[in-house]
């Protein structure tokens, strides 16, 4: 790792900053050099043994220290030794993943001298962030210079001063070479090519990796059905005979594209090391408040809400409120249809091109107040996990998954295609919809954040150059910039927008074919304002070790089976296939339901016949599997002297 940001020396007397602590202006001096010297304390005393050092700042007259921003940094050799803590994998001199350990390091490819190069800059700071988490309050019953802040024993200290706001805020450093070559392999350059995605998990870690390996393949596997939906589009619009076959060769290709990735997604985590890694137990969230009681998976004390009250608060506050938002929804849905009724009154009464126009205005409209809505429902969803005490982060995620977007983004869809039967307006507003939302959140995720961001910097810029007048100081520069920046609340957003394009591409095919066209460019598009908002928008995340896309897997999963259904009774309400069945509509619903089993059976046969770790990863990691148990035994036979 040869960077302009390096790790510091084994002694410590070159210090470079890879992670940056902000407390807030009026913190006690109190609290501050009881935290200064838990993070700088021995491991073995309960400290995190980390380099600490207060942000130097140069005024005209006089230097001084900035008394709330402090930069950490470590020595390689406890970094080395937090890498074997928290579970790296790293590549073996026989070309295996193993997990790393310090003793065995010289056995690992790639490690030479003191091991200078062999973490990435992600894996230290995440390394830190561990560190700095795992920080236990010991006998401490409060925060020094805050009687009131308790202390919980064996709970984490960092966690317990951003819940109270004390420690405003933790991120990493960027490295301004490093991010400048990421830069030009991956964006700057608009070219046909597959994106650096090792260069990507080096600089931002596996999490990002994964997903924009994700978007990458997506958009890859798109490409098939944009061609095939050109023709369909411009030729057969009207004919439901010939988008049968489309219809079904949609379904089908949903299924083996999950599967393929499965295997894609496999080959990469076990590239980078995460496939076979444990996670890591995550710990209750900071807001989370509660009686201090006996957790039995940790065995250790920490606060806990009773299941009693908590399900109480679901039912009685949560609950109404998710049913008064969807009401709002569909009520708001019906509006939609009203102005569409209107702009189609206005149409029949004098057909020109201007009312023309006018009959995609409420669509338009809709495909807005939608976008408005969901943020106002990620709100929603922050508010019901503080009210049911919710006490992980990942909770706030499967709420705002499970309670709020589908319904928002596909209810109208599903009442025109199955209540209205109005083919006509369906592909109206699915055409609409799609491309307004893409423009929206295009605009929304990074055209607004860089104007805004441009504008702090601005503000920024001229800030620091009244502190250090004609002295150059690029370190603080860089650092009042990035703590400006809004933080990257992770891949949630971009995997949920990924997976709302693909309900419009896989629900309703079989009436607008050209929605697989339309994604392939939003997502070219996509990759290249992504990587500009995680590079220069937002504050650089820390490394979340992944293996896989989590719970996205089974929600797309889920949606393919939902595209069965919906794309089967589409084709059963057609006047072309209602004519096969003139006076036999139950026959005509029992075809139509035996079809769309035969296409279930076969899209689970697919799942089931397309293994999910390509064979020669399982080899190796059921040959390391072997080799662990080999030396558990040796270990077992030597201690009780067999």
């Amino acid at each position: 790792m040869q960077s302009s940001l390096s790790v510091s020396d084994s002694d410590g007397s070159s210090f470079a900053p890879l992670v940056v602590l902000e407390l807030a202006e009026n913190t006690e001096a109190e609290a501050i050099t009881w935290l200064l010297n838990r993070i700088k304390d021995k491991q073995q005393n309960g400290g995190a043994e980390l380099l600490v050092e207060q942000l130097q700042v140069s005024g005209q007259d006089e230097q001084k220290r900035s008394p709330k921003v402090f930069l950490v940094g470590s020595t390689w050799q406890r970094l080395l030794s937090g890498a074997e803590d928290v579970g790296l994998f790293k590549e073996f001199y026989d070309g295996t993943m193993r997990g790393f350990t310090y003793a065995n390091r010289e056995s690992f490819k790639d490690f030479e001298g003191d091991g200078d190069g062999f973490l990435s800059i992600a894996e230290c700071q995440y390394i830190i962030k561990h560190e700095l988490d795992t920080l236990r309050a010991k006998g401490e019953k409060y925060v020094p210079g805050y009687p009131k802040v308790k202390l919980y024993p064996g709970k984490s200290v960092i966690r317990r001063l951003q819940s109270k706001g004390i420690l405003v805020q933790v991120f990493p450093l960027h490295d301004k070479e490093e991010l400048k070559r990421l830069s030009f392999s991956w964006y700057r350059k608009i070219k046909l090519s597959y994106q650096p995605l090792d260069d990507i998990r080096h600089y931002f870690g596996e999490g990002l990796g994964l997903y924009f390996g994700f978007l990458e393949y997506f958009t890859f596997a798109l490409v098939p059905m944009a061609f095939i939906g050109i023709p369909y589009y411009l030729f057969a619009w009207e004919d439901y005979d010939r988008y049968v076959l489309f219809a079904v060769f949609n379904l089908l290709w949903s299924t083996v594209f999950l599967e393929v990735w499965k295997r894609c997604s496999a080959q990469l985590a076990y590239r980078w090391g995460t496939l076979s890694r444990k996670k890591a137990f995550e710990e209750p969230r900071p807001g989370f408040h509660g009686v201090l009681g006996f957790n039995p998976v940790t065995g250790r004390e920490e606060p806990v809400y009773p299941n009693t009250k908590r399900q109480l608060r679901i039912y009685l506050v949560s609950v109404p409120f998710v049913l008064l938002c969807l009401y709002l929804s569909l009520h708001v849905m019906m509006i939609y249809f009203d102005m569409e009724n209107w702009a189609l009154s206005i149409y029949d009464e004098d057909p020109n091109f201007w009312t023309s126009v006018l009959l995609f205005i409420p669509s338009i409209i809709y495909a807005v107040v939608i976008e408005l809505m969901n943020l106002l429902y990620r709100y929603a969803a922050e508010f019901l996990t503080f009210t049911c005490r919710c006490m992980l982060l990942t909770e706030i995620v499967h709420n705002l998954f499970l309670q709020f977007n589908f319904v928002n983004c596909f209810a109208s869809l599903f009442y025109i295609a199955f209540v209205m039967q109005d083919m006509v307006l369906l592909r109206q507003s699915l055409a609409t919809l799609l491309i307004t939302s893409q423009i929206l959140n295009q605009v929304m995720e990074a055209f607004l954040p860089y104007w805004l961001q441009r504008r702090r910097n601005k503000k920024v810029h001229k800030r620091v150059k009244r502190m250090m007048g004609d002295k150059e100081l690029p370190l603080v520069e860089q650092i009042q910039l990035e703590s400006d920046m809004n933080t990257y609340l992770g891949t949630f957003d971009d995997y949920l927008e990924q997976f709302l394009l693909f309900g419009y591409v896989s629900l309703f095919s079989c009436v607008y074919p050209l929605a697989a066209l339309l994604v392939v460019l939003n997502n070219v598009t996509e990759v290249y304002s992504d990587a500009f908002k995680i590079c220069h928008v937002f504050k650089r995340p820390f490394s979340e070790p992944t293996s896989d896309i989590g719970v996205w897997q089974l929600a797309f999963e889920t949606m393919s089976a939902i595209a069965v259904v919906t794309n089967c009774a589409l084709i059963g309400l057609s006047p072309q296939v209602k004519a096969y069945f003139p006076e036999a509509e139950t026959q005509l619903i029992l075809t139509v339901v035996a079809v769309e089993h035969i296409i279930l059976a076969f899209k689970f046969v697919l799942a089931f016949v397309i293994p999910d770790v390509p064979k020669h990863i399982q080899i190796k990691l059921a040959k390391l599997e072997f080799e662990s148990l080999e030396a558990l035994k040796k270990k077992v036979s030597t201690y009780t002297g067999w």
